[in-house]
This record gives structure tokens, C-alpha cells and sequence, in this order.
């Protein structure tokens, strides 16, 4: 499998890089003190067009793919943002994006889509349950039938940049489950406004991925208007599924960028810095093994992922590849970054050489948006044929 880059891929590296760059770790240092999000750069983002490359060329997008937006993913988290640069793209192209280009109505993509492009409109996903977490198909949000709609009740948690969208994508139940002959019937997905009346949320204080909040999300009667049904009534699990398997390429694209990061910034630390006799921090096996340890991991990660994003766009089987090369990264990236960080010694822990907000931000992704044991799981069953064992 060749991933050679074409012209056209080098120049959208390039512009990628450049804008990661422009907006560097200067920037998302000042970001991260302040909580704020970064709304200069997802308009620059935008303005390059990378926020549309696999969207449909009918809307504004480059009619491109998933490969391409890993590869624009990659270097822009490479140039500043690190792993949070991956959710930007989670909650747009792929959260609003995706879903709306895959399984919209005309009429939603129409005039939708052309908004998200230009960064008029931000998006976010209302999904996880306090008391279901990863077992997606015990939510007990509710969507119930009103007239034409439906009334919306229920609460999520841990859902991102809730307090910067417009649109949230809203994962519910239409049908109980003991209405249903199998677990997954009755599940649907609503693009509902942020701002409709009886939709609340209130910030949840975390560790690190300060510039994208997350909140816990609360749904007391929201009406939802039968046009902001999105894909197939009560049958949108499958959906919800290619959804989920285009974000965790996104995902891996950020840490394998956040993970390179980390390892530059030390290796130009350890290079420079000497001690004991003169000699570069860097000369010694002792800082050079897990540094290139790290670094071999976040490579196959990332051919794992290309190899994902490839077979996506051919139209063929990916889940398992994005699941895995999500597993490798998250273990990559917090490998890099902690043992960036222990190069780097005391200013490994200073905000002043920015690796601790990149360990920070890539923690998370441990165990989000799916849990490394959750991954296991799969694996075990899918790939292995074992048992299920929960």
C-alpha cells in the first residue's frame, strides 16, 4: 500500500503546516491560560479550506477524503495545537460534517453544510450518558414522538465544545429497548440548535483540553422539529457507527502530531542543554531509547491510521484499523510526552517549554473518545473471534 503523497496532498501538508505553525505553541499556551477557545485559528483553518477537505465539492468542500484530513490533522497539531487540534476537526467535519454528508437530507446539507465550511456554524455531539459511559445502547435519553417531532429529555456528559456551537448532533432513543427485539432498534440522530429552550449545560472542570470545553448537557422537553430528524428513524446505530469510526481517525492524526511535537521540542532541549563535562543531555542512551522508542510507536500508529482513512474512502471495511491505530496512538502519545517531559528534566514541568499542556491534552485520549480497554474488547471479539466478555 503505497502512501506516497501527491502533489496536491504535499501542498495541503504544507499549507497545514504553516498555519500550525502561524498559530503556535505561543498561542495555544495563552489559549490554554485562558480557557478560551481558538477561534482565530479554526477561521484560518477555514479560510485555507482544510476544514471541508472530505466534504462534497456541492457545498463548498474538496469532494476529497479521510486520508486527506489525517494528513491535514497531523501537521496542524504538529505545529502547536498537539492532540486538542484533533478535536476541532472531531467536532466539525466529522461530528457536523460527516454525519449530515452521509446520512442528511438535501435540504440539511444544503444548508448546513456550505456554513461549516466558512466556520459560520461550530458543531458538537451530545452522546455519552452518566450512568451508560461506554455502553452506548444503555441511554436513556429519550426522544419522544410530539405531533410532527419529538420532545427531547434526558442528560449527557462529557460532551465538547458544547458552549461554542451552534448545532449539536443529539444521540437518542425512539423506542424503548424493551420495545425492540434488538438493542440496537430504536436509536436515532437529531441535529437540534445549541440554543433551543429547555437545552442547559453547565462546565465540567478537567486537567488538561482547557480550549474546548466539556460539559454535562441537560434536556428538559426540547422540542425537536421533524426536519432535525438526521438518517433513519429509530434505525441510526449503524450510522452513528461510521460517525464514530471517522472520528477516531481524526483522533489518532492529533496524537501522532501532538506525540512528534513532544519528541522535537525535547530533542531540541537535550541537544542544547549540557552537563557533565560539556557533554549534550542528547548523547545519552539513557534520554535517546525512549524517545525513539516513542517515536517508533507513533510511526506505526500512524501507518495503521493511513491505512484506515485509505480503506474509508475505498468503501471498505476500516473499523478495526481505526480502532487499533487509535489504541497505539493514545499509548504513543502519553509515552512521548511523559518521556519528553523527563528529558527536559525540571523545565519539562514549566509551562515555559509547553510540553506539559501537551501531556495534559493527550492523557484524555486514554480513554476517549472510546477507552483502551474498550478497544481490547473489540479486538478480542471481532478480530480474535473470543468470547464476548461483558
Amino acid at each position: 500500500m503505497d502512501f506516497s503523497l501527491t502533489e496536491e496532498q504535499q501542498m495541503m501538508v504544507e499549507t497545514a503546516s504553516r498555519i500550525g505553525t502561524e498559530f503556535g505553541l505561543n498561542y495555544w499556551r495563552d489559549l490554554d491560560g485562558r480557557k478560551a477557545f481558538p477561534t482565530e485559528l479554526w477561521q484560518a483553518i477555514c479560510d485555507a479550506g482544510l476544514c471541508g477537505v472530505a466534504l462534497p465539492e456541492e457545498y463548498g468542500g474538496s469532494n476529497l477524503g479521510m486520508l486527506d484530513m489525517a494528513l491535514v490533522v497531523e501537521a496542524l497539531s504538529q505545529g502547536g495545537g498537539g492532540s486538542t487540534l484533533g478535536q476541532l476537526f472531531m467536532v466539525n467535519p466529522i461530528f457536523g460534517g460527516v454525519s449530515l454528508s452521509k446520512f442528511g437530507t438535501a435540504h440539511q446539507c444544503k444548508e448546513l453544510i456550505p456554513k461549516l465550511i466558512t466556520g459560520e456554524l461550530n458543531f458538537c455531539m451530545a452522546l455519552t450518558e452518566p450512568d451508560a459511559g461506554s455502553n452506548t445502547l444503555e441511554m436513556k435519553t429519550f426522544a419522544e414522538r410530539d405531533g410532527d417531532g419529538w420532545r427531547l429529555r434526558g442528560q449527557k456528559i462529557w460532551i465538547t465544545a458544547v458552549p461554542t456551537s451552534q448545532k449539536m448532533l443529539v444521540v437518542a432513543r425512539t423506542k424503548r429497548i424493551e420495545e425492540t427485539t434488538r438493542r440496537t432498534q430504536g436509536i436515532s440522530m437529531f441535529m437540534v440548535d445549541t440554543d433551543r429552550e429547555g437545552l442547559s449545560h453547565s462546565a465540567i472542570d478537567k486537567v488538561g483540553t482547557a480550549t474546548l470545553p466539556s460539559s454535562s448537557v441537560f434536556f428538559d422537553n426540547v422540542r425537536v422539529e421533524p426536519d432535525e430528524l438526521l438518517g433513519t428513524l429509530d434505525n441510526g446505530w449503524p450510522e452513528l457507527l461510521e460517525v464514530l469510526n471517522t472520528e477516531r481517525i481524526v483522533t489518532t492524526a492529533g496524537l501522532v502530531g501532538a506525540g512528534r511535537l513532544a519528541i522535537q521540542l525535547a530533542v531540541q532541549y537535550a541537544n542544547d542543554r549540557k552537563v557533565f563535562g560539556g557533554r549534550p543531555v542528547g548523547s545519552y542512551q539513557g534520554v535517546q531509547f525512549p524517545l525513539a522508542q516513542a517515536y517508533a510507536e507513533l510511526e506505526c500508529a500512524r501507518l495503521m491510521n493511513y491505512r484506515a482513512a485509505n480503506n474509508c474512502d475505498r468503501g471498505l471495511p476500516y473499523g478495526s484499523d481505526a480502532n487499533v491505530g487509535k489504541l497505539i496512538a493514545a499509548q504513543a502519545a502519553a509515552d512521548a510526552t511523559e518521556r519528553s517531559m523527563q528529558a527536559m528534566g525540571g523545565m519539562g514541568y514549566s509551562k515555559e517549554y509547553h510540553v506539559e499542556r501537551l501531556w495534559r491534552d493527550a492523557r484524555l485520549f486514554r480513554f476517549a473518545p472510546v477507552a483502551e480497554e474498550m478497544v481490547l474488547n473489540f479486538i478480542a471479539v471481532h478480530d480474535l473471534g473470543m468470547p464476548k466478555s461483558y
